[in-house]
């Protein structure tokens, strides 16, 4: 009999090919662990890339308005907004002619205000806002140059002329 089962034993474990319901379970367990970690990772680096975006369309909105200001001898003299879009978008810049364009990223809000000052030709600040970003606020003074600045600011408590947002 012991002859006998020696047999069976060495012809099963000769043709054990499948996994146990613990080597499973171990597994499953592993890839959950890598999911949860993997989707919050992705999803801060989606958001850093829009807010990116919205500095990249900052300094692209730089070069644009100083680009009228060479041109025309003055900056936009009309506060203008651009909203939200669904795709990326190409505005003119008000009061600049129809060459000068202002590129936005998909969901990139965009505010410009005028500021007067005679010695210049006028002064300006912009400020872009990526609505699917980390919430942060981009802004760019013209009187005090320099680099774009983040701030933590709400957009929509930028009045209409507010020259000193930033």
């Amino acid at each position: 009999m012991n002859k006998l089962l020696s047999k069976y034993r060495e012809k099963r474990a000769k043709g054990d090919e499948g996994f146990t319901l613990i080597e499973l379970l171990v597994v499953v367990v592993i890839i959950g662990v890598l999911i949860a970690i993997a989707i919050p990772l992705y999803l801060n680096y989606r958001k850093g890339a829009n807010d990116a975006a919205a500095e990249s369309d900052m300094h692209n909105a730089v070069n644009t308005l100083e680009q009228c200001y060479t041109e025309n001898g003055h900056y936009p003299r009309n506060d203008f907004d651009f909203g939200q879009q669904d795709r990326g978008d190409t505005r003119n810049a008000d009061d600049c002619g129809n060459n000068q364009k202002i590129n936005l990223s998909t969901g990139t809000t965009f505010q410009y205000r005028h500021g007067s000052n005679p010695v210049n030709g006028g002064s300006y600040t912009i400020i872009a806002l990526n609505a699917n970003g980390s919430g942060k606020t981009y802004c760019y003074n013209s009187t005090k140059g320099g680099q774009v600045v983040a701030t933590n600011n709400p957009l929509q408590n930028v009045t209409q002329g507010d020259i000193n947002y930033c």
